[in-house]
């Protein structure tokens, strides 16, 4: 989707939308999405169904059996009912730290700078999507994920996820610094 050139019209059009970003996660073997996409594009659409102007950025571009993850997230809402002039694609980013910096450049490109973006991602991964996105030079609120860890093995499989995402956001969070410094 592309916003027009800046008039006062569209000005005051994007002021009214809120950007909704929605981290991608792995999809299937086959390309289907994962629980875990499933959940953070439900989690982003009832938040957005609350907003005047929602605006989706989906973003994730790990291909699997010819489909992205954000390509897979653009149907999602699509079924849900999300308007196709509402969302906005990054078929680039292949992990957390360039969906930050692509999904920066796609907003400021469109207008966003003053806005506040609300992030759509899992419990587990949000602490570090928030930091990434603020060291970017946001001001960020996180959508509510109403979906509980359940069972031993996801008990488990969540540990082990925290574990990665505090070293992880570490080294973004490095990473996103040096991308501020340099540009």
């Amino acid at each position: 989707m592309m916003l027009t050139p800046e008039t006062s019209a569209s000005k005051t059009h994007r002021q009214a939308m809120t950007p909704i970003l929605i981290f991608g996660a792995a999809l299937r073997t086959d390309g289907t999405p994962s629980p875990a996409l499933q959940h953070r594009v439900l989690a982003a659409v009832q938040f957005g169904a609350k907003q005047n102007a929602p605006l989706y950025l989906v973003t994730g571009g790990v291909p699997r059996n010819g489909l992205t993850e954000a390509s897979v997230m653009r149907r999602l809402l699509l079924e849900a009912g999300a308007p196709a002039e509402a969302i906005l694609e990054d078929h680039a980013a292949t992990d957390t730290f360039d969906s930050a910096v692509n999904c920066t450049k796609i907003l400021k490109k469109q207008g966003f700078a003053d806005q506040t973006l609300a992030l759509a991602t899992s419990t587990y991964h949000m602490p570090r999507c928030l930091l990434l996105m603020r060291l970017a030079g946001w001001s960020v609120q996180a959508v509510p994920f109403p979906f509980p860890v359940t069972g031993r093995k996801s008990v488990f499989r969540a540990g082990l996820r925290i574990g990665h995402e505090v070293l992880a956001s570490l080294w973004d969070a490095f990473l996103v610094l040096c991308w501020r410094i340099v540009r």
